[in-house]
């Protein structure tokens, strides 16, 4: 059984942005010759590797919800030229809108169970992923989505 991240996008507003941010990076690497993969570095290597890239996706935190996924390809561990431990998790690039639901703020990532993890909002909601992402927002703090 696949097994989850969740993790704050520090410095996105929206999913928009995070989209951006990431053709911007696969741009980026292109250019320059490398394998256009995204990925995101972090200090802590799971431990549960196997599950995560059995299915597994990194659910984004953006502006205290959880808004979209992104599903892990690869854990890559490396060691930073500082000599200290790091991960590289692999994903695809693409991201999911989920059902929106409230996070509170924390450091570093989590490991989120099938079972608490938040619907893909296409079979939660049909037609909601049309609607502004602040609509979105709005329509969830009044408990309507």
């Amino acid at each position: 059984m696949p097994l989850h991240l969740i993790k704050l996008c520090v410095g996105c507003d929206s999913v928009a942005d995070l989209e951006d941010w990431i053709k911007q990076k696969l741009k980026e690497k292109k250019s320059k010759g490398q394998k256009p993969e995204h990925i995101h570095t972090t200090r802590m290597v799971p431990k549960r590797a196997e599950e995560l890239t059995d299915g597994g996706s990194l659910y984004w935190v953006i502006k205290g919800q959880v808004t979209c996924r992104e599903r892990i390809l690869d854990i890559r561990p490396f060691t930073d030229k500082d000599g200290i431990g790091r991960c590289r998790v692999v994903m695809d690039g693409k991201l999911v809108l989920v059902e929106p639901r409230p996070r509170s703020a924390f450091q570093g990532w989590r490991y989120l169970e099938p079972k608490e993890a938040p619907r893909d909002l296409a079979r939660a909601a049909p037609g909601a992923a049309a609607m502004p992402e602040q609509m979105r927002r709005d329509l969830r703090e009044l408990g309507l989505l």
